[in-house]
């Protein structure tokens, strides 16, 4: 039996020999029937059980209650069906920022039979031609305010571009009828496409399954948030990445609780969200927790209980200057695309401060050589990882093999295991300096630079040297910028000296007045050492 009509997507996973090997499926809660639907238990099982009047998306604009999200997104799936011509397992791009729109857009196309692939908002005409063609994507939802860079795309694939905000798919869904009978998609049929960072050339497209999106919901929330009807989620990551579609959509929705999206998240829009509208659970990234410690004084945060860090490590220093001004403890977990969200975290209970913390249920982990062994406690190694979710890339046998080792997935991250279990990063794969003989960690210089009373921000990096191999070099923010002088770069190398091994103190110091950050507030590292 075929999962779609159109079954491109199916046809270009990875053979069974390179897929990951799916672990730890005997827990009930990972159990799922062979048909399965995810927006079944998502969206349509809060109208059955009589919660449909509850307030499930919120903007500083907009309220809708899940019957609003219901009715609109099922508007939305028979335009698909009715008025675009979609067929199932036909991929849908979504364009747009996060907002209630784009979230009735995700879930129409799931009913519909269709496969998500959500894009993040800056991309450009180029980069979404990329992502189309590799994807073979036919249709695609845009919100007009972000119509100019779609109507640039040139592709032979694409068929059908609607846009929504006071545009046509509002002109289609009127007169549609407010329910729909949701597509017979089986457990292991392709949901959604997720594209990992970076979208030159030809860029890696993951799949994940419909019993994927439900695993995740029983995973990290309910080991590390315990959420329940009553919160209020929010926070910055766009919903096409899949951090944010867990925090922002996925998680609250799964347990009945309310979202509220801002398209423009900044620090001082998130804490105004806070104290508004009583938000209880927040996501976001190390470098913006840093920036709104500086301003939480100036907001009432009391009703705000779990903080949640992702997208890269969080500096020890980010989490006490937070746990000091607030009481709250930053959860700090390590996700992957291709894992679909995060699998190593920790809750307030097991918390070890400057750890990622411990494998979420569903998963475990451990610490490999380059030859797949087993490395012994406090050794730093590759992070292997397996269970309720794995890496499938579609139609790139070479980094299949390259992710995935006799079915454990390799992150790409150095971490080392302590003799209690916890993980602790070392470092991404490609940001370990090898200077004179010495491995130097780049967060372990960042950790320390942040210490100074000086710096607001920094990132370090290997530079080529061809006396010591590579330079540890560090981009600096300065809290007052017009500080920057050569004498203080001087004084912060002779300070670091005094306080950490002196063989890691950064020979090169550039002030800069930002640091280079993707939309999700990753440092792009790589634009730093050209």
């Amino acid at each position: 039996m075929k999962h779609y009509e159109d079954n491109f997507a199916h046809e270009s996973l990875p053979t069974p020999d390179l897929q990951p090997e799916y672990n730890f499926l005997d827990l009930p809660q990972f159990q799922h029937p062979e048909m399965l639907n995810c927006v079944d238990r998502l969206l349509d099982s809060h109208i059955k059980n009589g919660n449909g009047d509850a307030v499930c998306i919120q903007t500083f604009e907009e309220k809708w209650t899940y019957n609003d999200l219901f009715e609109k997104a099922n508007q939305i799936a028979h335009v698909l069906v009715e008025d675009l011509g979609l067929k199932s397992g036909n991929r849908v791009l979504i364009r747009s920022a996060n907002n209630p729109m784009m979230v009735a857009c995700w879930f129409a196309i799931l009913k519909a039979g269709g496969i998500v692939v959500a894009t993040m908002p800056l991309l450009r005409s180029k980069e979404l031609t990329t992502i189309i063609d590799c994807a073979e994507i036919s249709h695609a939802f845009c919100d007009s305010s972000l119509a100019e860079e779609m109507q640039l795309v040139k592709s032979p694939f694409i068929k059908k571009v609607s846009y929504y905000n006071n545009s046509d798919l509002e002109t289609l869904m009127q007169g549609k009828p407010k329910t729909f009978d949701n597509y017979h998609s089986k457990s292991d049929s392709i949901a959604l496409i997720g594209f990992t960072s970076g979208t030159t050339g030809l860029p890696k497209m993951t799949a994940h399954y419909h019993k994927d999106i439900l695993n995740i919901c029983e995973a990290f929330p309910a080991f590390s948030l315990q959420p329940n009807k009553d919160d209020v989620f929010t926070g910055s990551p766009p919903l096409g990445f899949t951090f944010g579609l867990g925090g922002l959509v996925l998680f609250p929705m799964y347990y009945g609780a309310s979202t509220f999206l801002i398209e423009k998240p900044t620090p001082d829009l998130l804490l105004e969200a806070i104290q508004k509208h009583k938000v209880s659970i927040c996501f976001t990234a190390p470098t913006a927790w840093r920036v709104i410690t500086t301003k939480v004084n100036d907001y009432d945060i009391s009703s705000l209980r779990k903080c949640v860090s992702a997208g890269e490590t969080l500096p020890l220093k980010v989490w006490e200057d937070w746990y000091h001004e607030t009481g709250l403890k930053i959860i700090d977990g390590i996700g992957a695309t291709e894992m679909l969200h995060i699998f190593i975290s920790s809750n307030e209970e097991n918390m070890v401060p400057g750890a990622t913390g411990i494998p979420v249920s569903g998963y475990e982990a451990k610490i490999v050589d380059l030859k797949g062994n087993e490395l012994p406690k406090n050794e730093p190694g590759r992070l292997a990882v397996r269970g309720i979710t794995g890496c499938k890339y579609l139609n790139r046998e070479e980094k299949q093999r390259d992710y995935v080792e006799n079915g454990w997935n390799i992150t790409g991250d150095i971490f080392r295991e302590d003799e209690n279990g916890y993980f602790w990063f070392v470092a991404r794969g490609d940001d370990m300096i090898i200077s004179s003989g010495y491995n130097i960690a780049a967060i372990e210089v960042e950790s320390v630079l942040l210490t100074h009373e000086e710096i607001l921000e920094c990132a370090v990096v290997g530079l080529p040297d061809e006396e010591r191999g590579m330079l540890v070099c560090a981009n600096i923010v300065l809290k007052e910028k017009d500080k920057a002088t050569d004498q203080l770069a001087k004084d912060i190398q002779q300070w670091f000296k005094e306080v950490a091994a002196p063989y890691k103190y950064p020979r090169v110091i550039n002030f800069l007045d930002v640091l280079p950050k993707t939309e999700t507030g990753k440092i792009q590292r790589f634009k730093l050492k050209s």
